[in-house]
């Protein structure tokens, strides 16, 4: 877990003055609703249907326990008991009151933690993969790396009013769980000639238009990092849309130009700044990692007992959540946890104040006191004794948070929604419920298998369902709600499917990142109460049509595409969106 400098301390401490400041201002009617907006936002403050929204930093996802500690009581003193975990890995408030705003970050200070960035046109939080630094698999541990680039972007003027909101992801290892593909640039470290560098995937972004990052550059030595992300940047801020908020992002310029232009330019850039002051030393890397607090495994635990086989003929719950919530561990005798926030009936995402308080301690009980938040708005306890897992699932699972349905379709990833969005066109929430009571049954969900369920209340696409292997959309129709189904979408692919499908020259034109892809739209759009109904047909037609329980359906989808799941939601004549025709919406 990275350290606070004192000059880190120092900076988050005079912007919650500076903000206090601004605050008291604004509500003294100093300041107008338009100036207000944009230093809000710097702040991660936005004003929702009902209330402000204060969408707290968590930087790649790491809490240290008495961090989560303090966002319990932010919950339990300025909220309404709860936070909601983002796709971002940041955490959300949603009642909070606006007089009440610097105080919390007040409070947030006091333990290394802000809301700097979280939201505006500028560089959002660097995400990466949840198990990043124990995965077996990595060629790099890709905190340190985030880390530079949180201390470069934060308040950098350069990059302060870009055209529009960016978003950057890392990945360590050559299977990328942290979507690197679908980010205005994902990066994925990688070796050759037994150098350590980085794939810079370039023009990526879900949205109202959805597209697959580009290979810019098949190998980017890591000293030239920072340089290369600068060139990036200054290439999109010169020529990137001001005047239309719905093609400002970077996907757009990339497609506009074209991949081999953008990279071109990028690189003639590039070419002028790789040698300066941005260059990245081993003497810098270094450093930071020195102010990260790495975990001090026992060796003793390799030789631990771990055999739970009696427990799990015994508990069918936890033999289950042995095979879906535990994962891997590069040091022996150790795994990560899972803790899932997805039990039926739970919006996806939340957690309550007590359950913080909880998990809080189970951190300093079982994981040497840090977690983690993935961007499938789960909780990750990453370093816990195996020896010790039936006793962490006994306590996980009287707090609610060990349901065994990590990959599996109740495993859903949703936006707050309608409930709580201005922005939103319909609700999220309550599809997600109704999805997760549909298919609540355990035997159900296994013999289904993998499966990833998203679904977003609007096109901004806050729930990603684009790469869903089953997306779900909210529209408005006449002011009514209506969902969209997607199938065939994908945030990446497993590591045993990769040299199939990445081109062995790595061009801009033919590569691929990591398998991800774009959902493909099945037809005519439903009323909320037809969500459960659709999803169970589509699912039947995967059973009947996969070769084998290990086909996914989402290989399923790849082999045969998507006309017989449109013949068996709507029947032969498969409507399609040009030519839907409207029924009466049903009540939910």
């Amino acid at each position: 877990m990275y350290q606070y400098a004192s000059i880190d301390q120092q900076l988050i401490e005079q912007r919650v003055q500076q903000f206090a400041g601004q605050t008291r201002r604004f509500l003294a009617g100093e300041l107008s609703e338009d100036d207000f907006r944009v230093l809000r936002l710097q702040n991660g403050l936005y004003i929702q249907r009902h209330a402000p929204m204060l969408r707290v930093a968590i930087p790649y996802g790491m809490l240290r326990s008495e961090q989560l500690r303090k966002l319990a009581y932010i919950a339990r003193t300025y909220d309404r008991g709860y936070g909601h975990f983002s796709t971002r890995q940041n955490i959300q408030f949603n009642w909070p009151k606006l007089e009440d705003v610097p105080t919390i970050l007040g409070e947030l200070a006091t333990v290394q933690m802000h809301a700097i960035q979280t939201s505006g046109n500028c560089i959002r939080n660097t995400t990466t993969d949840h198990f990043a630094g124990i995965a077996p698999d990595e060629h790099v541990n890709p905190l340190v790396w985030c880390e530079i680039i949180r201390q470069w972007s934060t308040f950098h003027p350069e990059f302060a009013f870009l055209p529009r909101k960016f978003k950057i992801a890392v990945s360590g290892a050559d299977h990328d769980r942290a979507a690197v593909g679908v980010h205005d640039i994902g990066l994925q470290a990688t070796q050759k000639d037994g150098q350590i560098g980085f794939k810079v995937w370039i023009g990526g972004g879900l949205g109202r238009t959805p597209i697959v990052g580009k290979l810019i550059n098949p190998f980017l030595p890591w000293q030239h990092l920072l340089t290369y992300l600068q060139a990036a940047l200054r290439v999109y801020n010169l020529h990137g849309r001001r005047d239309n908020k719905y093609k400002a992002r970077i996907k757009i310029l990339v497609k506009e130009l074209t991949p081999e232009v953008f990279a071109e330019q990028v690189h003639e850039e590039w070419l002028r700044i790789k040698d300066g002051p941005n260059q990245v030393t081993q003497a810098e890397l270094d450093e930071i990692a020195s102010r990260f607090t790495w975990p001090a495994y026992d060796p003793a635990a390799a030789d631990e007992p771990a055999d739970f086989s009696a427990e799990a003929a015994t508990h069918s719950r936890f033999a289950r959540w042995l095979r879906t919530n535990v994962h891997p561990h590069r040091q022996a005798g150790y795994a990560a946890v899972t803790l899932s926030l997805k039990a039926t009936g739970t919006p996806p995402g939340d957690i309550t104040a007590d359950q913080m308080d909880a998990v809080a301690q189970l951190a300093d009980d079982y994981a040497l006191g840090e977690l983690r938040v993935s961007h499938e708005q789960n909780l990750i306890l990453a370093d816990v004794r195996r020896s010790r897992l039936f006793e962490l699932w006994q306590k996980l699972e009287a707090l609610k948070l060990a349901t065994p349905n990590i990959g599996l379709i109740t495993n859903i990833i949703a936006c707050p929604g309608g409930d709580f969005c201005a922005l939103a066109n319909a609700v999220s929430i309550p599809v997600a419920e109704a999805i997760q009571r549909r298919f609540d049954d355990l035997d159900y969900q296994f013999e289904i298998g993998e499966l990833d369920l998203n679904i977003s209340g609007c096109i901004n696409a806050c729930g990603h369902h684009h790469v869903g292997h089953i997306g779900i959309l909210g529209v408005d129709k006449a002011g009514e709600e209506w969902y969209q189904v997607t199938i065939g979408g994908r945030q990446s692919e497993p590591a045993h499917a990769l040299a199939a499908q990445q081109p062995a020259d790595d061009t801009i034109a033919s590569a691929r990142a990591d398998g991800a892809a774009i959902g493909k739209i099945i037809g005519r759009s439903f009323a909320r109460a037809e969500i459960p109904d659709v999803l169970e047909k589509m699912i039947q037609t995967y059973l009947a049509l996969r070769d084998s329980e290990a086909e996914r359906f989402i290989d399923v989808v790849d082999r045969l595409g998507p006309e017989p799941f449109k013949v068996a939601v709507y029947g032969d004549k498969a409507a399609t969106p040009a030519a839907e025709t409207r029924t009466a919406p049903a009540t939910a």
